[in-house]
């Protein structure tokens, strides 16, 4: 029964994942979701609803527009598939519960950011607004241990990322600091001061890398988000098995 139901979730991973990348890449640009159907960038064809099953047409295409064979980004199936795994992912360290309910919203936030921060460099605020009552409440129902963890956590993450702002004028942007005040409040303080630190970690690697491959250069912006969508879904899912290795490790 548990394959059956990580299918099913998997499956409805792959559908919201579909959903999601038009969120990401629609609402920043402020794009209607009611009329504006999904067509082609290059040739502006409508696509029907056999195109837009998520995965299959992409692999069915080819990776290009059948009309007019311009390329598809890669992102579409990647964004698709990755939300398909967490969502499976979520089931199977959560089983049905409650817990199971925060981990797909939190994973269905985090997925909307990463698209959209990567196509715009810009955490849209109507996606945390969105999300930030949705998570308090599911908090006051379902409460960290201690119980007051997710309010000091998201106060703290806020001011640590206010102060960083302001103290290196603009090293990070007003984004990422409310979107850590939405993480302290699901992850709570030890969480989210991990996935702070963690993000900060992931970039270093990535942008060392990035540069050595001459791929940016050092003046060149980069959108911080993916690092921060990264360490938040690692100190969720293992956030306190890390924190208590390493107090282990010094110990």
């Amino acid at each position: 029964m548990t394959v059956q139901i990580t299918v099913l979730f998997f499956t409805l991973g792959l559908i919201f994942g579909s959903f999601f990348n038009v969120v990401g890449l629609r609402l920043p640009a402020k794009l209607s979701f009611a009329n504006d159907r999904s067509m082609c960038p290059q040739c502006k064809h409508i696509l029907s609803w056999y195109e837009l099953v998520p995965v299959l047409s992409y692999l069915k295409q080819l990776g290009r527009c059948r009309h007019c064979h311009t390329a598809i980004s890669l992102m579409y199936p990647v964004i698709e598939v990755l939300t398909g795994l967490l969502f499976a992912y979520s089931y199977l360290r959560h089983g049905l519960g409650l817990e199971l309910v925060i981990a797909i919203c939190f994973m269905s936030m985090l997925v909307i950011i990463l698209v959209a921060d990567i196509s715009y460099m810009l955490i849209p605020d109507r996606v945390l607004l969105f999300f930030l009552p949705l998570f308090i409440i599911l908090r006051v129902i379902q409460p960290l241990h201690p119980w007051w963890s997710s309010i000091v956590g998201g106060i703290l993450a806020f001011v640590l990322i206010a102060v960083i702002i302001l103290v290196s004028r603009g090293g990070m942007g007003a984004g990422d600091m409310k979107l850590f005040g939405v993480l302290g409040i699901v992850l709570g303080v030890k969480q989210v001061m991990l996935a702070f630190i963690l993000s900060c970690m992931i970039g270093a690697i990535v942008s060392l890398f990035l540069l050595l491959l001459k791929r940016i250069n050092r003046r060149q912006p980069f959108p911080f988000g993916p690092y921060i969508v990264v360490a938040a879904i690692i100190s969720y899912f293992d956030g306190y098995s890390l924190i208590n290795w390493y107090m282990q490790l010094f110990s």
